[in-house]
């Protein structure tokens, strides 16, 4: 499924976060259960079942990685669910050391300001990612297509690198 023609929107990483929303909700409207519950049993499964399309179109193109593994797949490029190791040394030694900087908040004398390091430093590298990856899917080309996967698999390390620290963070709150 097109999830970009669903909404009736342009497959392009660059999205209108406000009219996805606006779309979801018509679309919600449109088709909700409730909507068809004078239906007949096929109707109301129907119903159901295209509620269910519409939420998971909108959780994917919501989310940057999900939405740019979404155009990959429309291009026949699929990444999802996919275990792939790295062999970029820089990058495998800037994972190590933010691990290090994540293992050792605990024993830190300032933790807040430790968590507050690392989280400029995901973020940086993440916007700087996402501009890389949105430069390579709008070429729209299978050289360009390999390398925003490359990108892909690269974000989802600093997007598990934030979750695990958001985690660290509230055990110390806790």
């Amino acid at each position: 499924m097109n999830y970009f023609q669903l909404f009736n929107l342009p497959a392009s990483f660059d999205l209108d976060l406000t009219e996805l929303g606006s779309r979801y909700l018509q679309l919600q409207r449109r088709f909700h259960p409730d909507q068809h519950s004078a239906g007949s049993e096929r109707d109301k499964l129907l119903a159901v079942q295209q509620t269910a399309n519409i939420n998971d179109a909108y959780h994917s193109l919501k989310h940057p990685l999900l939405r740019a593994e979404h155009l990959l797949a429309l291009r026949g490029l699929k990444i999802s669910n996919e275990q792939r190791s790295f062999t970029d040394p820089m990058f495998l030694m800037q994972q190590m050391e933010l691990r290090e900087q994540i293992a050792e908040i605990e024993q830190s004398a300032d933790p807040d300001s430790v968590i507050d390091s690392i989280e400029r430093q995901l973020q940086q590298q993440k916007r700087a990612l996402l501009q890389q990856l949105a430069a390579a899917l709008d070429a729209d080309n299978t050289a360009q297509d390999q390398l925003a996967a490359d990108v892909i698999r690269k974000l989802k390390f600093f997007f598990k690198l934030q979750q695990e620290l958001e985690l660290i963070e509230q055990q110390l709150q806790d």
